[in-house]
């Protein structure tokens, strides 16, 4: 297909496609093949969820519990070397990109944060500055933001925010917050557009169809979350 160009811009003059959880349309997500999986098939950016075991090795993992259904526990109660071998840890993902691709993590348990901080440290170069640290907090982020150099991502959807956008998008420039992350269809041409009158930089996740990936496209979205990195690609090359 010929190269279009996007309605407007984004802020940076490109676009960051985070495969979700590797490449998870396509291999088991949050696995060092899904991983591998997403960036063979061009993700510029990988996403994961990270969790801290009880002797403080952060790990990658959507929900935090292991196990059949009634006898789950909980990550944090257990030893890294009690987990399962498919469960990689933040040091593996590290070592696959090389810092060559932005990271993508999203914390759910506060407690995870100075695991995810040290670790970056401790592989060192430059991890720590490859990482996007998303939360769905602005005070927290608010907190984390004097300890990291990482970049900073509030994750929520349009319909919580309770002080409107505009006033969120203020919060998060007073707190050198560089994103915010909704879910597709909370974005607009107007959206992205007021989020770069900030310089707040405007994340997608949930596009699935190639519709959907080429309507955030068009509106001048910075970074894209999907699954399906296939087709994530193929419609940002149309674009850029």
């Amino acid at each position: 297909m010929e190269a279009v160009t996007s309605r407007l811009p984004s802020l940076t003059g490109t676009i960051i496609a985070f495969g979700h959880r590797g490449a998870a349309a396509h291999a088991p997500d949050n696995t060092m093949e899904s991983f591998r999986l997403g960036m063979t098939l061009g993700a510029t950016g990988l996403e994961s969820d990270v969790w801290v075991t009880a002797d403080g090795v952060a790990v990658l993992d959507h929900d935090g519990m292991i196990g059949p259904r009634f006898r789950r526990r909980k990550i944090a109660s257990m030893a890294a070397d009690e987990l399962p071998d498919e469960i990689p840890t933040l040091t593996e993902l590290l070592d696959l990109t090389q810092t060559s691709v932005p990271v993508s993590l999203d914390i759910k348990d506060e407690e995870a944060f100075e695991a995810v901080i040290r670790t970056a440290r401790n592989w060192g170069g430059k991890a720590e500055e490859s990482l996007w640290l998303c939360h769905r907090e602005p005070n927290t982020l608010a907190q984390w933001r004097p300890r990291t150099t990482a970049k900073l991502v509030n994750s929520t959807r349009l319909g919580r925010i309770n002080e409107g956008i505009e006033r969120r998008l203020a919060r998060l420039h007073d707190a050198n917050v560089e994103a915010l992350n909704m879910f597709h269809s909370d974005w607009s041409g107007g959206t992205v557009a007021l989020a770069h009158r900030f310089q707040i930089l405007a994340f997608g996740w949930g596009a699935r169809h190639e519709r959907e990936l080429a309507a955030v496209v068009d509106a001048g979205i910075d970074a894209v979350y999907s699954n399906h990195v296939d087709r994530m690609t193929s419609v940002i090359n149309q674009f850029y």
